[in-house]
């Protein structure tokens, strides 16, 4: 079984899920994160001061797949989140040594 957390434009989850759902993404976790990445950050200016706002508004997105399904959840991510401008986020795979469902019990790939 694989972690993913994908890192993502704000604007761009409604796209994001849309491409999950229909790749079989049956659960997911979805957090508002601010984050700071290699965009650097927006510069704005408030009563005559300009100022740079380094930490952006970002989606983060969690799910655990199982192996098989890695590859196709990442392309829905990847195809969804695609604008081709600087700050389109990151994917981050982690292997998950156990899933325990609280209510069952059940444990391992029937768990997710």
């Amino acid at each position: 079984m694989k972690h993913i957390i994908a890192i993502i434009r704000q604007e761009k989850f409604s796209d994001v899920k849309k491409e999950l759902v229909k790749a079989g993404c049956d659960g997911m976790t979805v957090s508002e994160v601010k984050g700071k990445g290699s965009q650097g950050g927006v510069r704005e200016s408030y009563r005559g001061s300009s100022y740079c706002i380094d930490l952006l508004p970002k989606t983060r997105i969690e799910i655990v797949a199982k192996d098989e399904e890695l590859d196709l959840l990442v392309e829905a991510i990847k195809k969804g989140a695609h604008t081709g401008n600087i700050g389109d986020g990151k994917i981050f795979i982690q292997p998950v040594e156990n899933v325990i469902r609280i209510r069952t019990g059940e444990e391992g790939d029937g768990a997710v």
